[in-house]
């Protein structure tokens, strides 16, 4: 028998079950109790991911149950297994947090034994769910790959991180828990404010260690949004942005991509090397550029830069954001100028700026007003179903209810 880890600091627990199973069996280093499935996976290091963790509760009961529960819900292929002496106090509270089997402290190892192998049963009974869409990926058989869209602008101040929120916010209500937001600004991203969250973990975690070889560890280093989305927040520090490597970021990418059936990349606003390694593997690309003359010039060069380097992508969708009929420009200005039809364009919105400042996107709230509109139409591209607007009715009830409130090939930077 083998995929156990031991979480306790009682050499005697170890020496039990190690008897039992006739084999070596890791353990956490002496210390309180993990109090994340990412924490526990974090102090494996380089170690296997388990099938069963064995959680002595002598360790504290309160924090024996709560990483009993974490691990229930973030990590169903692991089984939880508690050592206890008080069997009959904490049975129903054991079983609410999902443990699998109660083993008293002085048990005999047949015992022992029975009680693993009724946990491994257990864990490979309920295979572990892809992060998307409910789907096994443990093994690799994922038969299709979720569709990739990468949202970019030549310079910042675009509204390109809003517009990324809410299409991901957006597809996110069609379809609960189907897609993923990766902050890919390593320097300045701010999807993490765009959204009101404050992540225990970003992208340099994702990228190292256990998460960035198993997917099922991964899902306990993503941050979720309460509309169901699922994001990968930008690094804490500019510093950071050089742990995250070009070939980790594919493989990250890939691994998402696996999971979920829509993966959201919200760009830096440069073609640095990691936008141009997710571009190789973006299906549908969101250009974005402000109605003003250094927005479209700026975007008229991307799309001749991308055009060199074969990146045309026949699913291009070309939005022009902060229009305005006193700026001087038209759609047709910029049509002419950048060469190709606009899809999309939205106005200036005073509800936008309050949605910014709130970390509430329009799409979360679902707020009247012309920029919502004009953001649904982005997402019913996209969404397996159009998302209908609210009747009045709808909208009555809602409004009570709510009331409570570097540069590569050719590039240029």
């Amino acid at each position: 028998m083998n995929n156990i880890l031991l979480a306790t600091d009682f050499v005697d627990l170890r020496d039990r079950f190690r008897a039992a199973t006739g084999q070596p069996i890791p353990a956490l280093p002496p210390g309180p109790l993990p109090e994340s499935p990412a924490q526990l996976f974090q102090q494996l290091g380089g170690g296997d991911i388990p099938e069963i963790v064995v959680i002595d509760e002598r360790s504290g009961t309160e924090a024996a149950l709560a990483l009993a529960s974490r691990l229930d819900i973030e990590c169903p292929g692991i089984a939880v297994v508690l050592v206890s002496d008080r069997v009959a106090e904490l049975g129903l509270s054991a079983m609410r947090a999902g443990v699998s089997d109660i083993v008293p402290t002085e048990s005999e190892e047949d015992e022992i034994r029975a009680a693993l192998d009724r946990a491994i049963r257990v864990t490979r009974q309920r295979a572990p769910a892809g992060l998307g869409d409910g789907t096994d990926l443990g093994a690799g058989t994922q038969s299709r790959r979720g569709q990739v869209i990468s949202v970019v602008s030549p310079k910042g101040g675009v509204g390109k991180t809003t517009i990324a929120a809410n299409l991901a916010v957006g597809l996110a209500r069609s379809a609960p828990h189907s897609t993923v937001l990766v902050d890919l600004d390593l320097q300045f991203g701010d999807v993490a404010n765009a959204l009101n969250l404050t992540p225990e973990h970003t992208i340099v975690d994702v990228v190292q260690g256990a998460a960035a070889r198993d997917s099922m560890v991964l899902k306990t280093f993503l941050t979720q949004h309460d509309t169901g989305l699922t994001v990968v927040c930008g690094p804490n520090s500019p510093a950071e942005a050089d742990l995250v490597g070009v070939s980790e970021l594919t493989h990250l990418l890939q691994t998402l991509a696996a999971e979920f059936r829509f993966v959201i990349i919200d760009t830096a606003p440069a073609l640095t090397d990691h936008t141009l390694a997710a571009l190789d593997m973006t299906d549908d690309l969101i250009l974005v550029t402000s109605m003003d003359v250094p927005g479209v010039r700026g975007l008229r060069k991307e799309l001749d830069i991308l055009r060199d380097l074969g990146m045309g992508f026949d699913r291009r969708h070309v939005v022009v954001n902060f229009a305005d009929t006193h700026s001087g420009l038209t759609r047709a200005d910029v049509e002419a100028t950048i060469g190709t039809g606009v899809d999309l364009v939205l106005p200036r919105s005073r509800a936008t700026a309050v949605s910014i400042n709130q970390g509430v996107p329009l799409m979360q709230n679902e707020i009247r007003d012309p920029m919502t509109k004009k953001l649904r139409r982005l997402v019913d591209r996209f969404a397996p179903a159009p998302l209908k607007e609210p009747g009045p009715a709808a909208t009555k009830l809602g409004s009570r209810l709510g009331g409570r409130h570097r540069l590569r090939r050719g590039g240029t930077r």
